[in-house]
């Protein structure tokens, strides 16, 4: 892996920590109650509902940087 490619992959964690409040926020998915876990199917489609907050988000902090 080249240096660029590994600095790319930093860049990327960092924005990912740096909005995943506001992913989490966007998402709007509630915790799980006590000791009741979450099935793999729930798991799955909780995991896409972030990806899509996630992208939002992004888009939503790229139209604030440009000023729209």
């Amino acid at each position: 892996m080249s240096q660029s490619q590994v600095e790319e992959i930093k860049r990327r964690y960092k924005e990912f920590l740096d909005l995943l409040p506001v992913t989490l926020a966007i998402a709007g998915l509630p915790p799980s109650e006590g000791q009741r876990y979450f099935t793999s199917e729930q798991m799955e489609l909780r995991g896409q509902v972030l990806a899509n907050a996630f992208k939002v988000a992004q888009d939503v902090v790229r139209d604030a940087v440009k000023g729209n």
